[in-house]
């Protein structure tokens, strides 16, 4: 358990897609010298609860300031770490980033969950994660990255491509091909191998490994 003592520490579960998204994130912007408070899967903490009314993961605490949304966390380190931007300066632009995120926290990472559930279950969740996923990779076009640069869209959607294998989720030969090699590159990123947990690096072994 980190210090509460430590200048930034981020409590995180070493499986939660939320708290990878925001790790991925923390690693892209190089901060440097924060820590990892790791919560197992069902093990609460005291110092979270009085830090979060909600006890949710991920939290982040910079000296007296306490941050529990993903999305406000990840935009706080994005201003907080100006360089590299990880959001177009154009607002217009910004605003469009922002709803795609939106999106994608509304219908594909509540899935995670039920991916989790019981058969019945998690096999309506995988039916509607290749139905959203296949429509998204109709959209994609050559380009390296969602935009014209990596940004918070590439780091929202990563946690979800990597844990597609292990929760048996295909699609359809023509768009799976375009967004494997999307991922492939997502994946390569230095500050991805970085940002997984134990748990995420098995997941996908082969890939961690190289």
């Amino acid at each position: 358990m980190a210090s509460r003592r430590s200048s930034m520490t981020l409590y995180s579960r070493d499986n939660c897609v939320h708290s990878h998204r925001v790790r991925l994130v923390m690693e892209e912007k190089g901060v440097a010298n924060y820590e990892i408070a790791w919560l197992r899967d069902g093990e609460e903490s005291e110092d979270l609860l009085d830090l979060n009314p909600y006890n949710s993961v991920p939290t982040l605490v910079e000296r007296e300031l306490v941050v529990y949304d993903p999305r406000i966390i990840v935009e706080y380190i994005d201003e907080r770490y100006p360089h590299p931007p990880l959001m177009p300066v154009d607002p217009v632009l910004r605003a469009q980033y922002r709803l795609a995120i939106y999106r994608m926290e509304c219908d594909l990472y509540p899935l995670f969950e039920d991916l989790e559930s019981t058969p019945a279950v998690a096999r309506k969740a995988r039916n509607r994660m290749t139905e959203l996923l296949t429509t998204l990779a109709a959209d994609f076009s050559p380009r390296q990255y969602i935009g014209e640069e990596f940004s918070l869209l590439d780091c929202t959607l990563a946690p979800i491509l990597w844990r597609l294998e292990h929760h048996e989720v295909t699609l359809p030969s023509k768009q799976g091909e375009r967004l494997a090699k999307y991922a492939a590159r997502l994946f390569a990123r230095p500050a991805f191998e970085r940002s997984l947990s134990p748990v995420e690096a098995e997941m996908r072994p082969a890939m961690a490994a190289n």
